[in-house]
């Protein structure tokens, strides 16, 4: 059994859980690592059951609770040499034993216990970003948050997932409109900043296939998008695309809370 649980998600926080029976990982510690404990209680993990923490690049809402976490449980860190640098300048991150820190690199899978991860680039603001994808069982996840645009290599990367954590940011209309400045308006928008529903919903349609089950749109900003807005933006474009019988499931990942976890058997 492949499974994904997404345990807070948004720009006030983000962590993921990925795992197998065998084999149970963590992307991102973004909040609390209470809040992290209690997430993972409810899918029925504990922190030492972790193998490692993948991190996807040093921006707070991904970190916030790493140090802890690491240090609590000794857990390892993985994440581009660029990245565990950034991390470790890190006021808020504490301490981390090197011993933890594992660099990696871009399109260089590594097997960790039962699962193989695929590490890709990603455009966005970071010292070198990556997203993930897990394969185990003969299953596929893809996972492909804060990236401001995709190309070819996403797509090459993400093919054949059967479960996909896609970044749904913003509408365009609500960021244009609203309170914020115009050059935090123009980064959102850039080619290293965040993917608008419009995008993801393109991107979605661009990925499917009969063996995609569940899509979960992802990291919502909470000033410029709501999750009815969210969904019906991917699920329209993707009705257009496919008959109903072959429609993958489609959900927004709560903000604060664990999200029903997708599974593969």
């Amino acid at each position: 059994m492949v499974k994904l649980c997404s345990i807070a998600s948004g720009s006030s926080g983000n962590c993921i859980y990925a795992g197998c029976d065998s084999t149970h990982l963590l992307v991102d510690a973004g909040i609390s690592g209470k809040r992290i404990e209690q997430g993972l209680k409810s899918i029925a993990v504990t922190p030492s059951d972790l193998s490692g923490i993948f991190v996807t690049h040093e921006h707070v809402d991904h970190i916030q609770g790493l140090g802890v976490l690491a240090r609590r449980y000794h857990l390892p860190i993985y994440a581009t040499y660029e990245t565990l640098c950034a991390v470790m300048s890190s006021s808020g991150v504490g301490k981390i034993d090197e011993a933890l820190l594992h660099p990696i690199k871009p399109d260089e899978p590594l097997e960790v216990g039962d699962i193989r991860v695929n590490p890709f680039s990603i455009s966005h603001d970071a010292a070198n970003p990556v997203c993930y994808t897990f394969e185990a069982e003969g299953h596929k996840i893809g996972m492909a948050t804060d990236l401001g645009t995709y190309d070819s290599y996403i797509l090459e990367k993400l093919s054949g997932s059967e479960i996909l954590y896609l970044e749904a940011n913003h509408d365009v209309n609500m960021l244009m409109v609203g309170s914020y400045p115009y050059a935090l308006k123009q980064r959102i928008l850039g080619a290293k900043g965040h993917l608008s529903n419009e995008n993801s919903a393109r991107l979605v349609c661009e990925l499917l296939h009969d063996g995609l089950k569940n899509v979960i749109l992802a990291h919502l900003s909470k000033e410029n998008n709501y999750a009815e807005l969210a969904y019906e933006t991917v699920r329209c474009e993707v009705d257009a695309h496919t008959t109903r019988g072959h429609a993958p499931a489609i959900c927004v990942a709560n903000r604060d809370v664990p999200t029903e976890a997708a599974v593969l058997i």
